[in-house]
């Protein structure tokens, strides 16, 4: 349970970020977004074949940023047929050149259990 120093603080926050964002609306500048670029709206925008697993929605490509985490986390990806894998690694590969970053050769391995 929340107590009132706490619940008062809230409130002091609250009302200042809803100041800041009217500043920001009123200078024109763009609101500012959380730590990650894309919210949960944005990426179910993005059509499928900007995704490393498209039919699974997978690992967005939408970016330098993304393509690393999609290159890190390549071999965490579950439930999918090596074919599929085959054809992600294919699409992160071009999408790493498109925003220049190296990339070894050889895929990682799927992950054993």
């Amino acid at each position: 349970m929340a107590t009132t120093r706490q619940k008062a603080a809230a409130k002091r926050n609250i009302k200042k970020a809803v100041s800041v964002s009217a500043s920001r609306r009123r200078t024109g500048m763009a609101p500012k977004r959380g730590k990650h670029p894309l919210s949960s709206h944005a990426e179910r925008e993005i059509p499928a074949t900007k995704f490393a697993f498209p039919k699974e929605r997978k690992e967005p490509l939408t970016d330098a940023r993304h393509v690393r985490n999609a290159i890190a986390r390549f071999n965490q990806v579950e439930g999918v047929s090596e074919a599929e894998r085959s054809a992600a690694w294919r699409r992160i590969k071009t999408a790493a050149k498109k925003y220049g970053i190296e990339v070894s050769i050889n895929k990682p391995k799927a992950r054993t259990r």
